[in-house]
């Protein structure tokens, strides 16, 4: 079942449009590892503006960076799965082998 499912994938072309855009979002995610830390710093830099509170400590929130690191980190395992499942593997197609070339017996040749 599964390898029906595989060679359907490959030869309609499903599986390299969803591994383009796993790597889509992987790329994004990446970027997104940049940009969180400075969303949450300017997060709290507008909060603290607003309720005029001062605290002694201004510093810029790297933690925010993990989780969109973890989400790339997977969708790059779950990328990198599938496309060895789907094209490193090698495939076999369904279409049958032409029979070898046999020799009549000699009884059957005409001399």
């Amino acid at each position: 079942m599964l390898e029906r499912l595989r060679r359907n994938l490959v030869e309609s072309y499903i599986g390299a449009i969803a591994l383009g855009w796993l790597l889509a979002q992987d790329i994004l995610h990446f970027v997104g590892i940049f940009g969180a830390p400075v969303r949450a710093w300017v997060s709290q830099n507008t909060y603290r503006t607003l309720t005029q509170k001062t605290s002694g400590v201004e510093d810029f929130p790297f933690q925010a960076a993990f989780p969109e690191l973890v989400t790339t980190l997977l969708l790059l395992l779950i990328w990198f799965t599938l496309f060895r499942w789907l094209y490193l593997k090698p495939f076999r197609p369904n279409s049958p082998e032409p029979a070898p070339n046999v020799e009549p017996p000699d009884s059957l040749t005409k001399k």
